[in-house]
């Protein structure tokens, strides 16, 4: 299977697709595909790249995934939950070219704005979560009906963009491998060091090349990513882990030191680890 770009399976004469996605973990490559994508992650929990952007999903997220954007689901494998998550697949052109530019249809054109950087719907969840849950025994014109509202309620409802970056093109098979592995790397190796000289060979590139493709194609630095990754392992553990020190966090999360940790924490979250572990605990209970 080539992951980059990914093709959506499916049967001819179908223009939405629905999937249902089960196992121990999400497909963990990046990858990017035509196809709209509009997701309930009925459990499980992890990061969610996108664009250029780290993000962390759990159960009950409703997310959209624009065309050709590039993403990768990294399931967290120590939550004894089987992933699971429901997606609806489509393009703007899979009705006919003209479909969405309707009168009638005008109100959605929001959504479509929104689905260029991803986005995570963060009100009207309750009546989503109605419609996913009828998605999986509906007939494919019940499935169409249900798209219609779930666009609707996707295009009002308060929302935070998954990436800042738009990257509207289609990689190639040999740039898509080689950030999947760039990607893949990182994301299993973060809580180690890594240098620009060994994440380059990663990509078989020099070190100037390197540094000069990834921001071109993430528009942020690698040493930018890859300590945005840690620090979002560290909230997550700030969040879960009561009996840990912010020490021992830090080390965890691949910082060598504390006063490091602190610094890259603050420029990425704007307040420091006891100060977001206090604020999330105070809205938690």
């Amino acid at each position: 299977m080539k992951v980059l770009p990914f093709k959506i399976p499916k049967p001819d004469f179908e223009a939405l697709v629905f999937q249902e996605d089960k196992g121990s973990l999400f497909f963990d490559k990046l990858h990017q595909h035509e196809e709209i994508q509009v997701s309930l992650i009925v459990e499980g929990e992890g990061t969610l790249i996108v664009g250029d952007t780290i993000n962390y999903y759990s159960s009950g997220d409703i997310l959209v995934i624009g065309s050709k954007l590039p993403h990768v689901f990294k399931s967290d494998v120590s939550v004894e939950k089987e992933a699971y998550m429901i997606s609806l697949f489509f393009t703007e052109s899979s009705f006919g070219s003209q479909f969405f530019n309707l009168e009638e249809l005008k109100e959605l054109q929001p959504f479509f704005k929104r689905a260029k950087h991803g986005f995570k719907a963060t009100s009207h969840k309750t009546l989503m979560l109605d419609y996913f849950k009828q998605l999986e025994s509906a007939s494919k014109l019940k499935r169409f009906i249900v798209l219609l509202e779930l666009l609707q309620l996707l295009s009002k409802s308060a929302y935070t963009s998954l990436s800042a970056f738009i990257y509207n093109k289609t990689f190639t098979t040999v740039e898509g491998n080689r950030m999947r592995d760039v990607f893949e790397y990182t994301m299993n190796n973060y809580d180690q060091p890594i240098s620009l000289e060994h994440i380059s060979s990663v990509a078989n590139m020099t070190k100037t090349a390197f540094c000069k493709y990834f921001k071109k194609r993430t528009n942020k630095t690698y040493i930018t990513f890859l300590n945005e990754l840690r620090v979002e392992h560290a909230c997550r553990l700030l969040l879960s882990s009561q009996d840990l020190s912010i020490a021992a966090i830090a080390e965890l999360s691949g910082f060598q030191n504390i006063s490091n940790f602190n610094r890259q924490f603050k420029a990425v979250k704007l307040i420091n680890p006891s100060e977001f572990k206090a604020s999330k605990t105070a809205t938690i209970f």
